[in-house]
């Protein structure tokens, strides 16, 4: 077995998560790569959503009757947890959204409504990246067209970074927001935030963060991260799907106005007229996610209990050792950083002229579970000129003997179509 120095115990790992255990196609066992699209869930999680769902089952914040009350402690003390884990100042700051795609719409739509200083419309600049999600570019370009503001972006440069050499020209006084991704979910990359931040600060934009590909990674300081709104998702780092959080800084999320309207965002109601609850209610209209929220909790105290920082150090040597092995496979192609330097646990590739649905459809059949297509990020594969890429993603439960597997699987597609 490969040995590589800051591995976490896998083996104790992975005991906690029953899927991983899994055979497929006559006994394979499964090697699970896409925890970019999303990570598998540790028995803890299925135990606390299982819980909920059997002894607390309740509508939260409306009831005084025991069920309503537990299920609100257990809802508001998710969010407690998650404001621990992100270091936020204020347990109020942290909004529960569907998904870290509902978070940047939240904001998008956020700053369509609002008043001046923050109100985005014909006069001013949206800023994004070539590099983004889909998530982080429809919002913002449904913006610019119903507000009439102009959308301009960073490009990518040949090794996957971006591009920062025209920064004073792309964020300009008439910039009002700049959003990107912290790391990219197709090339690993990560992201200068300091540099933008700084530029984006100095004409007075507001910066929001698509932190969907770091929350689960790394630690995640929003106070260090010094931005306005950062968002990411449950389902990415071992909790539930359907539960994702918005943090933003309190005095904008007291001044901004809620982009839903319904239950419990309200204060007051008449025929005439409504007033808001404060933050964080004030943006989370109707039943929440309840459950989900919990699952997220038990999912943010596991993450803990291992610690981020080991993490991020098992992830880092994994990425080493794959980005080595895989360059030893004949014809394949990174696409983005060729190192593992400030770089996530996310690989794409190209193999030859091999489709990359042709390729993952030979690793399915060996039980080799990755991404294809172009990741909901095709600008990235116009900028390289290419349809689509293979991708592996790795997380805490990734194993060297995986990547072996990854490798050995790609020479089998190599001979397999000749």
């Amino acid at each position: 077995m490969t040995q590589l120095p800051g591995l976490l115990d896998t083996e104790a790992i992975r005991k906690d998560f029953p899927i991983l255990d899994r055979t497929i196609h006559d006994g394979k066992k499964i090697v699970y790569l896409d925890n970019a699209a999303t990570s598998q869930k540790p028995r803890q999680v299925l135990d606390a959503l299982n819980a909920y769902y059997e002894q607390s089952n309740a509508n939260v914040h409306r009831g005084v009757h025991v069920l309503a009350e537990e299920a609100t402690a257990l809802y508001e003390g998710a969010r407690d947890k998650v404001a621990a884990f992100i270091n936020a100042p204020s347990r109020d700051e942290v909004i529960f959204t569907k998904n870290a795609s509902e978070s940047l719409n939240l904001v998008a739509n956020m700053l369509g409504w609002a008043d001046e200083p923050y109100r985005v419309d014909a006069e001013t600049e949206i800023v994004i990246t070539e590099m983004e999600h889909h998530s982080n570019i429809v919002p913002w370009q449904l913006l610019s067209q119903r507000t009439g503001a102009k959308l301009k972006w960073f490009g990518i440069t040949d090794d996957g970074r971006l591009d920062l050499s025209d920064i004073d020209e792309i964020i300009t006084e008439k910039t009002k927001i700049v959003s990107f991704t912290l790391v990219s979910n197709i090339m690993g990359t990560v992201n200068p935030v300091e540099a933008i931040i700084r530029r984006a600060q100095e004409v007075g934009a507001l910066v929001c963060i698509d932190a969907s590909q770091a929350a689960p990674h790394m630690a995640l300081d929003v106070q260090a991260l010094q931005a306005d709104f950062v968002a990411f998702t449950g389902h990415k780092m071992v909790g539930p799907t359907g539960i994702g959080v918005l943090w933003g800084r309190q005095e904008l999320l007291e001044d901004l106005p809620p982009f839903l309207g319904g239950g419990e965002m309200i204060e007051t109601v008449s025929m005439s007229s409504s007033t808001y609850a404060p933050a964080p209610h004030k943006f989370e209209a109707g039943t929440p996610p309840i459950a989900q929220a919990v699952g997220l909790g038990a999912a943010v105290d596991y993450l803990t209990a291992i610690g981020m920082d080991k993490i991020a150090a098992h992830e880092h040597a994994i990425t080493e050792y794959a980005i080595k092995r895989l360059k030893e496979v004949e014809g394949l192609r990174i696409i983005g950083p060729a190192t593992a330097e400030d770089r996530g646990a996310t690989i794409s590739f190209t193999l030859g002229d091999i489709h990359p649905h042709d390729v993952g459809q030979v690793l399915d059949e060996l039980g080799i579970a990755v991404r294809v297509g172009h990741h909901c990020a095709r600008p990235v594969c116009l900028r390289y000129g290419i349809p689509a890429t293979t991708r592996a993603s790795f997380y805490l439960y990734s194993t060297p003997a995986e990547v072996d597997a990854l490798v050995e699987g790609l020479e089998h597609v190599r001979n397999f179509f000749g």
